[in-house]
């Protein structure tokens, strides 16, 4: 494909991208979106906010909502390297934007990511590994996965990070070598998602290690992870 020199790939009619909320339709006592999500990614004080990190895309806040407040549009420009630009509000800006000066600095010509799934459903990681096909060829901008931490710049952390996963996590994190970076990818490796303040769960990279890119959804698609990674390194 062409993009980024070109235009991006033609989306799915159903795909759930960044939502939107229109304020002007939202009725000032009304909680229906609230109550309906099922991470808690939706809350209410002065206007409705969406916290991307926690969303899981499942429409259920837009399907609530009597007035369509809030809808998901095709906007797959999600990443973002500072965590609370993930809340959204209906004043945020369009696309959240994801530049990193120093990962732009020192891996905008040649970025390998070592691939941890700490837990996950395999969703995420199958997303990511379509970059890896001819119709993306994530290569061509020198971003490439490795086998080993050690000959890695960095890690691309995908699941909730169960417990049993803790110390794979930091051991693999350790054996990169500095200067490093650390991308999550999905509501999962972001927040916990679904699995949430569960027992067993670290609720994502972030309790453990440094994140320097967060890609939200649940799965991202290999859009929207591709695209979070080249604004990154500053290709984009």
């Amino acid at each position: 494909m062409d993009y980024p020199d070109g235009p991006a790939p033609v989306l799915p009619d159903r795909f759930a991208g960044r939502p939107a909320i229109l304020s002007e339709r939202c009725e000032a006592d009304c909680r229906l979106c609230v109550e309906v999500c099922p991470t808690l990614a939706v809350s209410r004080e002065a206007a409705v906010r969406i916290d991307l990190g926690r969303c899981l895309f499942c429409g259920e806040c837009a399907a609530a909502c009597p007035n369509q407040a809030i809808h998901f549009t095709s906007e797959y420009r999600m990443a973002s390297a500072a965590r609370e630009d993930l809340i959204l509000s209906a004043a945020s800006p369009q696309p959240v934007q994801a530049p990193h000066e120093r990962a732009r600095r020192l891996f905008g010509k040649s970025l390998k990511l070592r691939q941890v799934s700490a837990g996950g459903c395999n969703g995420c990681e199958a997303d990511t590994n379509v970059l890896g096909t001819v119709g993306w060829d994530l290569g061509r901008f020198g971003i490439q996965f490795v086998a080993s931490p050690r000959h890695a710049d960095g890690l691309l952390v995908t699941g909730p990070v169960p417990e049993n996963m803790r110390v794979a996590l930091l051991k693999t994190y350790e054996a990169v070598p500095t200067p490093k970076v650390v991308i999550v990818v999905g509501a999962c490796a972001i927040s916990g998602g679904p699995y949430r303040d569960h027992a067993e769960v670290h609720n994502g990279a972030a309790g453990l290690i440094p994140v320097d890119l967060h890609i939200p959804g649940c799965p991202p698609h290999p859009l929207t992870i591709l695209d979070g990674l080249l604004r990154f390194i500053g290709r984009i």
